[in-house]
């Protein structure tokens, strides 16, 4: 970086000794202590510490040539900083922090004459062609962070606030205490809340007459899908997916009659037609329905017998979701619902899950920890190579909302 901007013919001691005290400090304080003490020195002015420095500096400011050099004083010891600073990435973010702090304003009033003169030279520095340099230097470093942030973000696990439902299997072990559950808890539900408060004021701002629209602050959609895929999520989780029945209905009237199978084996075919009757496709019926109908089969089969209980049924639907989403971190294999994504759509997919859910509501943890599970094994992947994932974590997000959240009966777009 060049220096060359400071004075040819001013090389006081005074200014050597405010170079000297900042090549030392750059060298052995941390990035943001050292921003701080720039700002004492330079904007705010008056009380420094160093005494000596202080004093050569009131010298600096004093002087009669100080309207010309102080300029050049200022960005050299900006350059001395940022030089440091630059060739080293992880403190590259403090180039722009330094540069706005002379858009900040000093507290108080002028503890003397010099400081007062100080405050007015730092005034007309940032008018002069060697701050405008400064200022488009700090914005390279802007995007260069910026850049490297959105990168970080452009991978799965950016994503993580997003998804409320995944909160308590992503941060939380189990040895957590009390105090971290309740606080995550806490998280989740504020996060829910939000998400549901911005889709019902996104789908309502859609509704309003297009002329107003354009005179009133724009809502952005909160998920990440398409209008179109929004709508079509919608239109799925609340509408009557066999054309006489919402899914909540399905599950209902399935549970209802449940109680009344002689035997668990009787109760797992009533099941596989529950499941099945709303996947009509020349896909589910070629290929899924008969892998369906053999794993429920061999699901719990020594109870097969026995009268069906709460505890058979939760078993069947945790066992069940290991095998339409993943089964465990061990064994990441997701083929089963990458197969289903991709010829079912994920939309239908997550209805096929949300059916298994809502006849056994104590196994909504179960699937939260089963895309829990995916969302680790992907989380370093750009998002655009596993879209199928984000899409479903997004169905997700509003199928859990539309059944256990404040989200009913919304608008469509």
């Amino acid at each position: 970086m060049n220096n060359s901007g400071f004075s040819q013919y001013y090389h006081s001691s005074d200014e050597q000794v405010v170079y000297a005290h900042l090549q030392w400090c750059v060298d052995n304080e941390q990035p943001q202590k050292l921003i701080q003490r720039f700002f004492n020195l330079f904007v705010q002015g008056g009380e420094y510490p160093d005494l000596a420095v202080n004093l050569a500096l009131g010298r600096i400011v004093d002087s009669d040539l100080a309207n010309i050099e102080f300029q050049y004083v200022l960005n050299r010891s900006c350059y001395i900083l940022i030089n440091r600073w630059r060739k080293q990435v992880r403190h590259q973010w403090a180039i722009p922090e330094l540069i706005n702090i002379f858009d900040q304003t000093p507290s108080g009033l002028p503890s003397c004459w010099t400081a007062k003169r100080l405050r007015s030279l730092v005034k007309r520095f940032t008018q002069t062609e060697q701050y405008q340099a400064l200022r488009r230097l700090s914005k390279v470093f802007e995007e260069k962070i910026r850049a490297e942030a959105d990168k970080k973000n452009d991978h799965v696990e950016g994503l993580i606030s997003r998804y409320p439902y995944l909160y308590d299997h992503c941060f939380l072990t189990d040895d957590s205490p009390d105090e971290q559950r309740q606080e995550i808890r806490d998280m989740r539900m504020q996060a829910q809340e939000t998400f549901e408060d911005d889709l019902s004021k996104y789908l309502t701002f859609k509704h309003i007459p297009l002329e107003q629209r354009l005179i009133l602050p724009t809502v952005e959609n909160p998920t990440l899908l398409t209008d179109k895929k929004l709508n079509f999520a919608l239109k799925h989780f609340t509408g009557k997916v066999d054309g006489y029945h919402t899914y909540d209905d399905l599950a209902k009237i399935f549970v209802n009659q449940s109680h009344k199978a002689r035997t668990y084996r009787t109760f797992k075919e009533e099941f596989y037609e529950y499941l099945t009757d709303t996947v009509d496709t020349k896909y589910a019926k070629k290929h899924f329905n008969n892998r369906l109908y053999r794993e429920l089969q061999g699901t719990l089969s020594h109870n097969d017998s026995q009268k069906v209980n709460d505890t058979l049924m939760a078993g069947t639907c945790r066992k069940l979701l290991n095998f339409l989403v993943v089964e465990s971190p061990q064994q990441p294999h997701h083929f089963v619902f990458l197969d289903l994504s991709s010829n079912l759509g994920v939309t239908h997919s997550i209805g096929l899950l949300l059916k298994i859910v809502l006849i056994c509501r104590k196994v909504k943890s179960d699937l939260e920890k089963r895309f829990s599970i995916l969302f680790n094994h992907y989380a370093t992947f750009p998002r655009d190579k596993v879209s199928w994932l984000v899409e479903s974590l997004e169905n997700l997000n509003i199928a859990f909302g539309l059944n256990w959240g404040k989200l009913k009966f919304l608008p469509q777009i």
